[in-house]
């Protein structure tokens, strides 16, 4: 009977997901863009969240924002600079802990209530609550530590008392984690939230499509669009032949570099494409009772990992082969970083031959001091930007080393609650590093007083220097904290780095202005129109 139950589940889903993309394909002679009727705007995409709850999950924030659903009070620019958006000033005190940011008149929510201090605030407070309450993964604390709130709707102000000075609260603010939301709306958040975005959510279908229109109160010019449907598409070939069919107008991250090639060749696309600032590395759990808390086991599987060659090759240059969790694009030092687990297979095997771990019974695997039982590591991953690939090909390498690894590809929400469970040995990711214009959200992750230290990494000194860091506001001193954070997370073989990706956003010819962004929280605005 379960397994009945969920065949029909499955053929449910296709036969939803055929529905959609056949209403789509059928737009494709009288309502897509790419047939020159400018009223449809049909944007192909992996499936990041199941969610629109910004507050429920990091990736259903940045959905809203991605969407164009939602907006920030600051919003980046190509320069990762925070510029005003639903906000148009910021004044801080004399020690950058009381920060009042001043509300843009006449913006409204798409249901038409007036953009206030107050709606800011309560938007705020209910991510922070839903936090504490344990309703949501999306962890706004990470990155904002206040005291207080205060909303002055007839000056128009929202004050913030912080518990700790920050260089630049807007930064902090431009985080999709913060996008507002009217939270007394009276829709469901998850399906269809509230925002000041130029698009509104009508319908959610369910790991298939959204549906959305233009929103009529939008306040920052006209919306090129009457109509915006979300295609979710699972994976990167997928997403190309999408786009040669005319079934969507637009698509982000092509992933496969002989598909991403086919369409820089030819002139029926756009293609814009950015180095930016994110880093694809695996978390290792190395918490109580796992086998990578083991430093010697960590560290021979880092240099069984042939990292020039799965980025040069298996996933054909999408990715810089590096060495830290920070990116060689970004200016914290990376060049007067050293390796401390270069590539060296035969060392790799000596360290645990060393150590103990052995293959004592003769059947390929090794154990912990020849007590009998494989080592197998739980490698998690799903399908976007590669991290299947490179989860493959990390595992092939691990194995030549004698270490089981049993590859599980999920979806980004399972993942991820996996990840906050501690339910895995490695696992596979891509993180924006600098998500508030510095990476001290990003670098709390290996903090270990954190909730976001999801892999049981401590280092006393690490602890020491991130502390620091919170609370410094000279550029240089920052700089130079963190390059030794770098160096500590590197020498301890904190993670294992896949490395640094190249995003990209194809577009037909019949579409301008879809430009990848190096913040990558913007697909969706209104600089994408109608060719003219």
């Amino acid at each position: 009977m379960k397994v009945f139950k969920r065949i029909k589940k499955v053929m449910v889903a296709t036969l939803i997901a055929a529905m959609t993309l056949g209403a789509v394909t059928g737009c494709s002679s009288s309502g897509s863009s790419s047939s020159g009727d400018s009223k449809t705007l049909n944007f192909g995409c992996t499936n990041f969240s199941d969610s629109l709850d910004p507050s429920s999950i990091v990736n259903a924030a940045w959905c809203v924002s991605r969407y164009g659903i939602g907006e920030c009070l600051y919003k980046f620019d190509q320069q990762m600079q925070p510029q005003p958006y639903l906000a148009d000033s910021v004044e801080s005190n004399d020690d950058n802990t009381e920060w009042t940011f001043h509300i843009k008149d006449g913006i409204k929510f798409s249901n038409g209530k007036d953009l206030t201090p107050t709606a800011v605030k309560k938007s705020i407070e209910y991510t922070f609550q839903q936090e504490k309450d344990g309703k949501g993964t999306a962890h706004p604390s990470q990155f904002l530590k206040y005291d207080s709130i205060e909303a002055d709707d007839e000056k128009g102000n929202l004050t913030i008392k912080t518990s700790q000075p920050y260089a630049d609260l807007s930064a902090v603010l431009a985080n999709p984690l913060f996008v507002v939301v009217d939270v007394d709306a009276d829709t469901d958040m998850e399906d269809q939230p509230i925002g000041t975005g130029p698009y509104a959510v009508v319908k959610k279908n369910e790991g298939t499509s959204i549906e959305m229109e233009a929103n009529e109160h939008y306040w920052n010019g006209d919306v090129p669009y009457k109509k915006l449907n979300i295609i979710f598409i699972k994976d990167a070939t997928s997403k190309y032949m999408a786009l040669e069919k005319g079934d969507v107008d637009v698509i982000e991250n092509i992933s496969n570099s002989s598909d991403l090639k086919k369409v820089k060749d030819s002139d029926k696309y756009n293609v814009s494409e950015v180095v930016g600032g994110r880093t694809g590395f695996a978390y290792m759990n190395q918490k109580e009772g796992r086998a990578l808390a083991n430093d010697d086991l960590r560290k021979a599987v880092l240099m069984s990992v042939d990292d020039e060659t799965l980025c040069n090759t298996t996933v054909g240059g999408m990715y810089e082969a590096g060495i830290s969790v920070l990116p060689s694009s970004l200016d914290y030092g990376y060049d007067e970083l050293k390796d401390a687990t270069p590539y060296d297979v035969e060392k790799a095997k000596k360290i645990l031959d060393d150590a103990g771990i052995v293959d004592s019974d003769g059947d390929g695997y090794r154990e912990f001091d020849g007590d009998g039982k494989n080592i197998e590591l739980s490698f998690l991953t799903y399908d976007s930007r590669c991290l299947k690939e490179f989860t493959e090909g990390t595992a092939a390498n691990i194995e030549k080393i004698g270490i089981k690894v049993n590859v599980q590809e999920t979806d980004g929400d399972t993942e991820w609650n996996k990840l906050t469970a501690g339910e895995y040995d490695l696992l596979s990711n891509n993180w924006l590093t600098v998500q508030v214009g510095d990476p001290n959200g990003y670098m709390e992750n290996w903090y270990s007083k954190s909730e976001a230290n999801y892999c049981g990494y401590k280092n006393d000194e690490y602890d020491k220097l991130y502390e620091q860091l919170l609370v410094e506001t000279d550029k240089d001193k920052i700089k130079e904290i963190v390059k030794e954070m770098q160096q500590i997370l590197i020498d301890d073989g904190a993670a294992l780095i896949h490395g640094y990706y190249k995003g990209n956003i194809c577009s037909s010819k019949s579409v301008e202005g879809a430009n990848v962004y190096t913040a990558d929280y913007y697909w969706i605005s209104t600089a994408i129109k109608p060719a003219k």
